[in-house]
């Protein structure tokens, strides 16, 4: 017994160390940082100034205007991204000859990253859409990401694209392992589909909902190079979302304390959010 528990820490050992150096570490000197006023100079030496930096976070608009922004969007994004993630996945499931094909199809988006697909969409609304309202005299095609509304869809629109598949190959993890004998019983008992979709398929899909769920709403608060190549945070700043903020704040305005106070808030909602999120929905699971 002895021999494997000296094994085991010294097989576990590299983890720690790097989880320690990578996270831990830098995790504390961060909350160090976002007490201090520094402007990111290593010669320089971060000036203690206390919850100083946090006190002008709440009269700050730039950032109160990009923490709301993200809030509208993660809310948006991950109910979309699952109805459409979990639509797919039910058709892919399906008795269809293409499914296999129309798998793959659906989940390529997530392999283009995040930069690429950004210009890859700019390209769409500015030039594709112009071009097409043009053509048919509809104005609303026209313009496109010129306002903070079409700016927000723009980016909503994207990030679907880009997630959808990856969530319906999570859901059809789960709906492959639906034992047939269920959905057979529940024929010959005359239930139709929206009833074996509502009282066989959800209940045992449910913990796939907790899944993807978290992975949309910690990914939509995280969103950054979609962000920076599709709209810059434009016009005038209406686009900007929390994770570019705080990069804009640490290197575009040198103020790394202020930015570390912003990282750490950020921390906090997005942790708070996630266990909210996994709480209710692990005590759904039950329910269901």
């Amino acid at each position: 017994m002895k021999t494997k528990n000296i094994m085991y820490w010294v097989f576990i050992a590299p983890v720690l160390a790097a989880l320690l150096i990578v996270v831990v570490i830098p995790f504390i000197w961060g909350i160090y940082y976002s007490l201090t006023e520094w402007s990111g100079d290593m010669a320089q030496t971060p000036v203690f100034t206390g919850f100083d930096n946090y006190k002008s976070l709440m009269s700050d608009p730039t950032f109160l205007s990009a923490l709301w922004f993200t809030f509208k969007y993660a809310i948006v994004t991950v109910i979309i991204i699952n109805v459409v993630g979990f639509s797919l996945a039910l058709i892919v499931t399906s008795y269809i000859k293409s499914k296999n094909l129309l798998r793959t199809i659906f989940f390529m988006p997530n392999l283009i990253g995040g930069l690429i697909l950004g210009f890859i969409w700019q390209f769409i609304f500015t030039n594709i859409f112009n071009a097409l309202g043009e053509a048919m005299g509809v104005e609303m095609l026209q313009g496109w990401l010129a306002t903070p509304a079409t700016g927000f869809w723009g980016l909503v629109i994207l990030h679907v694209w880009q997630m959808a598949g990856y969530i319906m190959i999570i859901y059809i993890a789960y709906l492959q392992s639906i034992p047939d004998e269920l959905l057979e019983a529940a024929d010959m008992d005359g239930a139709s589909y929206f009833q074996k979709l509502k009282n066989v398929v959800m209940p045992l899909v449910a913990p796939a909902f907790t899944v993807s769920m978290f992975l949309t709403l910690s990914g939509a608060f995280k969103i950054y190079d979609q962000n920076l190549s599709l709209t810059g945070g434009g016009p005038g700043g209406t686009t900007k979302m929390i994770a570019m903020d705080i990069v804009d704040t640490a290197f575009a305005m040198n103020t790394m304390g202020l930015a570390q106070a912003k990282a750490v808030i950020f921390f906090i909602i997005v942790a708070i959010l996630s266990l909210t999120q996994v709480y209710y929905n692990k005590k759904k699971e039950v329910e269901l």
